[in-house]
């Protein structure tokens, strides 16, 4: 198993079930290679850091990150500056109801061409 599965997986309920479900839909939609980054799990697009999973310390959700994010905010208004980050923008997920799916992958599609 590969360390950032096992990461997931290590984690409780409800997270788990949320990055299990966000990594799918993540890895269905683009060719992306899955590392274990900075004790989190980060999707890499054309070799380059384009999204991780993190649960932050004192949350109730999974906050999924976009690492040029900043560039996604105007057409994607879900899009969040959690902790004033300067580039990176995150949607974050208390419940597996909470993620629209559809919007989720034109996010992803869009993202993909501004990193490619």
């Amino acid at each position: 198993m590969k360390p950032a599965e096992e990461h997931i997986l290590r984690q409780p309920e409800p997270y788990q079930s949320i990055m299990l479900y966000v990594r799918s839909v993540i890895m269905k939609t683009l060719e992306v290679e899955e590392k274990y980054s900075y004790k989190l799990p980060f999707y890499y697009y054309n070799k380059k850091p384009f999204v991780f999973l993190n649960i932050l310390k004192g949350t109730d959700y999974v906050d999924v990150v976009f690492m040029d994010g900043v560039l996604l905010e105007t057409k994607f208004p879900e899009l969040q500056d959690a902790n004033n980050r300067k580039r990176v923008r995150s949607i974050h997920i208390k419940n597996l109801e909470d993620l629209d799916e559809i919007r989720f992958v034109e996010l992803l599609g869009f993202a993909s061409e501004i990193k490619a």
